[in-house]
């Protein structure tokens, strides 16, 4: 019998009592008895027992479940100290959420599906040894940051490492497209085996000739992005891993393409079959220069990449439109059409209150925060990658005559409320930073030779944060309030300063930077001028009583740090990232990402299984008045949050914005007419996010009356 299909179990029905309050109180005891029970029922009995670790990992690999190379790497002696270590440690599952996730979703089982091979000791065990290679210092120090749940590898990672037959360690991948048929069908290929070997793929658009416009002198030929978003669509549906899973991806296009009117409009309820579609995500690239025009209720003009493209020298995406608006619109050689700037916001939020989508990339905003030489020009497919890029030139036998650099995402997370009680955060930070290396020297996705481009001279990862309201109620702060922007403000200068240490005693060790580093403001020092004028420390008592165990840096280190990347160089371009990290928090048994939480006890609909409840972590009477519900929140203390982040944050963060369809009473000064949600209501936040600095918005999540939520996450590379 399959472990999805035990019968005479109790834990479900155990566990489903947690929403049924007693006495006005919720029944956490509950959720401890459907934890106890589901061991007792499900995991022990259907776990493969070993009388000894050697014997284990012998089984393993002999019968294939199991890499040899990475733990022939270590002496057997050394595994079975590691392991005794893990053990002594007692590590529990705190809820039944994380251990139903863990053991349906992550345990390696046997080929029948009848029996574990992993708990969770194990998974850990060959996460450490496997991103050590070889290293027993790092892998004792990987093994305690995992068993503490200090650190967590993105899903991809945690699943496959040490795997004999897995899926590749990245979570997504991002392609440009640019404006000829090689490209197009190159990329469509590139999709096609990205999609296959696992992870969400962005692609950008905006290079695209809009529909009508000249193709070999030919008027009006062209066909536009539409048809080519169809075949996208339909590649990642087709290469889906063999139907474990519905390949995901998403097309960027820029506000100011003539073509965006029609590539909204796919998405739309009611649209055409023809141009309809169902499972890509959509996502714009938004340069101020709209903000602009929408704020003075002027026309805008939509230029076209082909024209752009022959008159400049440079694919459409490369032109600053902000700074070259007035130029182009004076041009005449470059076609344009022109639309009301308002509209076209208005139905922008139209279709987010419908889908969800679009997601909005604030472009010039990401480029004006982006300390390396070159353009930013997309996203992923969770909205928090933001890396340059430099296109390529693909020939007639469908050849890179000039290979550019593409981006792979090497994503981890820290757990807040974990990595405060560190002994020593600093080096806790720099492990993490190892072992993210680890997944980016390890990387060849040789079949796309331009992501391997890029991973081999960019070296970037992604490092992120989960469980910041967990952290939040724990201590009693208010999500928004001035003291959490504090901790905010000084637990992602933490990050930022210690993966710089990280990534510059790599450089130095190695003699290696990442490419064009000389060209970029770590190179010149000036990146770090911020922090040594204004040096961040907490301001509140409490936020410094937090920190009081933990050093910050002080102006003194900062220079140092600033001298040492001048004289040895960063071996990663990119070091942080937030991803919204939702099924893998459950693991964590801590919010996901740094969002609020939408629920006090969340209900989560399992495939087979019914519904399974989750209460909010620490949640007791004495936390129940910091736990406020992202849909009764205002959004504007979700931005700012995210915004005092960002500060320190050289990528970007899924920030997914939360709403009721009928909002609640106050929350908001200016509904003085009306409580439903109108487009002026996420007009007016998408502005607040722009003018905070916020370089990027995922979801809008709209919660109905009828109890739905519109605009679900979709993203599994990143989310689960």
């Amino acid at each position: 019998m399959s472990l999805k299909e035990l019968t005479d179990v109790t834990y479900f029905e155990l566990n489903n009592e947690i929403n049924r309050p007693v006495d006005n109180q919720i029944p956490l005891h509950k959720d401890k008895e459907a934890l106890a029970a589901f061991f007792k029922e499900n995991v022990e009995p259907n776990t493969m027992i070993f009388s000894s670790i050697p014997e284990k990992i012998t089984y393993l690999i002999e019968h294939d479940y199991l890499e040899k190379e990475f733990i022939e790497k270590y002496d057997m002696a050394f595994i079975e100290e590691l392991y005794d270590y893990l053990f002594a440690q007692n590590f529990e599952f705190k809820s039944f959420m994380a251990a139903y996730k863990f053991y349906s979703q992550y345990a390696l089982k046997n080929n029948a599906g009848t029996q574990y091979l992993e708990r969770y000791e194990d998974r850990v065990a060959f996460n450490a040894l496997y991103y050590a290679d070889g290293d027993q210092e790092l892998a004792k120090n990987l093994a305690e940051e995992m068993i503490y749940q200090r650190y967590q590898p993105a899903t991809p990672s945690f699943l496959n490492a040490g795997r004999k037959r897995r899926g590749e360690l990245v979570s997504c991948f991002l392609l440009q497209v640019t404006d000829d048929m090689n490209s197009i069908g190159r990329s469509i290929n590139s999709a096609l085996q990205l999609s296959r070997i696992g992870g969400g793929v962005g692609i950008s658009l905006s290079n695209l000739r809009e529909a009508g416009s000249p193709i070999k002198g030919f008027e009006g030929a062209a066909s536009g992005v539409v048809p080519v978003m169809k075949l996208f669509e339909d590649s990642f549906s087709y290469s889906n891993q063999l139907g474990q899973r519905q390949g995901a991806g998403v097309v960027y296009l820029d506000v100011f393409h003539p073509d965006i009117e029609m590539f909204l409009s796919t998405k739309k309820e009611n649209a055409d079959e023809k141009i309809r579609v169902k499972t890509l995500s959509l996502g714009l690239t938004v340069p101020d220069k709209f903000y602009e025009l929408t704020r003075e209720n002027k026309e805008m003009y939509l230029f076209s990449p082909y024209s752009i493209e022959r008159e400049y020298g440079v694919p459409f995406s490369y032109i600053n439109i902000t700074e070259k608006y007035d130029e182009l619109v004076a041009n005449p050689n470059i076609r344009k059409t022109k639309i009301n700037a308002r509209d076209l916001e208005n139905e922008i939020s139209k279709l987010q209150q419908e889908s969800g989508y679009p997601y909005i990339i604030n472009i010039d905003e990401a480029n004006r925060q982006n300390p390396i030489d070159g353009k930013i020009i997309m996203s992923n497919l969770c909205s928090e990658i933001l890396q340059v890029q430099t296109p390529s030139v693909i020939n007639d036998r469908q050849e890179y005559e000039e290979l550019g650099t593409d981006i792979s995402c090497n994503l981890g997370s820290t757990n807040i409320p974990n990595l405060m009680e560190s002994p020593d955060f600093g080096k806790s930070v720099r492990t993490m930073t190892r072992a993210l290396t680890f997944i980016t020297d390890s990387s060849d996705i040789e079949v796309v030779p331009s992501i391997r481009n890029g991973n081999r001279l960019n070296h970037t990862i992604g490092l992120g944060a989960m469980g910041l309201h967990s952290y939040f109620a724990k201590n009693q702060m208010i999500y928004g309030s001035e003291e959490s922007l504090d901790f905010t403000n000084v637990y992602f200068m933490l990050l930022n300063y210690w993966t710089l240490v990280a990534s510059n005693q790599i450089a130095k060790e190695r003699g290696e930077s990442f490419s064009n580093f000389e060209k970029s403001d770590y190179a010149n020092g000036t990146y770090f001028d911020r922090y040594i004028e204004d040096v961040v420390t907490p301001k509140f008592d409490k936020v410094k009583a937090l920190f009081a165990n933990i050093d910050i840096p002080t102006a003194a280190d900062w220079q140092a740090l600033k001298e040492n990347v001048m004289r040895d160089g960063l071996y990663h371009q990119n070091r942080l990232a937030v991803a919204p990290n939702g099924s893998i928090s459950y693991i964590n048994d801590t919010s996901a990402s740094i969002h609020p939480i939408t629920r006090l006890v969340e209900e989560r609909q399992e495939k087979k299984i019914g519904k399974i409840y989750y209460p909010a972590p620490y949640l007791s009477n004495d936390t129940l008045p910091y736990y406020t519900s992202a849909y009764d929140m205002d959004m504007r203390k979700v931005i700012d949050v995210y915004a005092t982040a960002q500060k320190h944050v050289d990528q970007g963060m899924s920030l997914t914005l939360f709403m009721r369809s009928d909002i609640p009473e106050g929350l908001y000064e200016w509904k003085t007419e009306t409580t439903k949600q109108t487009t002026r209501d996420l007009n007016i936040l998408r502005h607040y996010a722009f003018h905070k600095g916020i370089k990027s918005i995922y979801y809008i999540r709209t919660f109905t009356e009828d109890e739905e939520e519109i605009g679900s996450n979709h993203c599994e590379s990143c989310v689960i």
